[in-house]
């Protein structure tokens, strides 16, 4: 339970559907006797070769809810197959595709063997024969109404309170008065932020909720997705009602290089890149008179060598002239972090408009 005033939610977490997902058939495989010959790798025992409809009705007819196998089909010319599964009292077929680096899958999950695939087809199966009215609901959940909100605003005050007793710290955000701030990662940063939620599909393991409309993360794999920058997990449906207030945390950042831009500088609470900062206070300190500054090449492994430092140890990282000692090295190491950034400086909607200026 979470309650916070004025919210208009006060169950967070509803369990009906991690309930429902406990009362779905499980899978009963009908195990062939017989030696099947070029049986394919993919399928084990539940696999039976050729069957024709009336063979493949016999054997599930008195078989309990759950019952499957799976044979040849007749249109697939091998490429694919035939899942015959019983499920509320009626047979019914899919076809099942098999591919040698994904495995089995139907539609866009995939799975090691025929029985993950069917136990997780009879959850969703039941789920929809049992909660239409709550799966329907997950396109039509009120952002500003959700648990995710309530969460949300915590997490903000809790940033916005942090940054409160920085300031009080180290004083004014001037950066005229304050020189310690201007170089500082300790920046001031809005209640409210405009960054939209990386959201990739994910396996979770265990048990987990979607923070939009707080129901039950159903299935054993691919149930829902995950934001890469701050971690907030939905149903796939509900992940494209979110406002774009993504909270970025480090716990859940790949390093520094290949990071959104937006996403490094809200996660650090910064106004610029430590990468850039560490790597230009080099420069200005001993390569200002070396010719070819930002021309020449330094050595790739070294500039790696750096992207690692960089990536795994932050601003912690050496760059010191005992560590490296070419400074090209370090200009080389900069220069790749403004190459690999995914929406670069001169962002993809504003170069065409760069270039029609220059050509003006």
């Amino acid at each position: 339970m979470v309650f916070e005033n004025g919210s208009p939610i006060h169950t967070v977490w509803k369990s009906d559907l991690y309930r429902m997902q406990l009362e779905a058939p499980v899978p009963v495989p009908i195990i062939c006797d017989q030696i099947i010959p070029y049986k394919p790798p993919c399928f084990g025992q539940d696999y039976h070769g050729r069957l024709s409809h009336v063979e493949e009705s016999n054997l599930l007819h008195s078989q309990p809810n759950g019952a499957y196998l799976v044979r040849d089909s007749r249109s697939g010319n091998g490429q694919f197959y035939t899942l015959s599964l019983k499920f509320n009292d009626k047979i019914h077929h899919y076809k099942l595709f098999h591919d040698a680096k994904s495995g089995l899958y139907i539609r866009e999950k995939r799975y090691d063997c025929a029985q993950s695939l069917v136990a997780d087809g009879l959850i969703t199966m039941y789920l929809e024969l049992k909660a239409p009215v709550i799966l329907q609901k997950l396109t039509t959940v009120n952002y500003q109404e959700s648990p995710y909100m309530t969460l949300n605003k915590r997490k903000l005050k809790a940033l916005s309170k942090e940054n409160t007793v920085n300031l009080n710290v180290f004083g004014s955000t001037n950066s005229e008065s304050s020189p310690l701030l201007q170089h500082s990662s300790m920046q001031n940063i809005p209640d409210k932020t405009e960054k939209m939620h990386t959201f990739k599909v994910t396996t979770f393991k265990g048990l987990n909720w979607c923070e939009l409309c707080a129901n039950f993360l159903w299935g054993f794999t691919l149930q829902g997705k995950k934001c890469e920058d701050c971690g907030v997990i939905a149903h796939i449906k509900c992940s494209e009602n979110f406002a774009n207030d993504c909270v970025p945390d480090l716990k859940y950042l790949r390093g520094v290089f290949g990071i959104e831009l937006t996403t490094l500088l809200s996660a650090y609470k910064a106004e610029l890149p430590f990468v850039v900062t560490k790597c230009i206070t080099e420069v200005e300190a001993r390569g200002l008179y070396t010719e070819g500054i930002y021309r020449l090449s330094g050595f790739a492994d070294e500039i790696d060598a750096i992207k690692m430092a960089l990536d795994k140890d932050g601003e912690k990282a050496d760059l010191s002239v005992k560590r490296y000692p070419s400074i090209n090295v370090i200009t080389g190491a900069l220069k790749l972090y403004l190459r690999i950034l995914p929406v670069p400086l001169i962002t993809f909607e504003v170069h065409p408009r760069l270039i029609d200026a220059i050509l003006v």
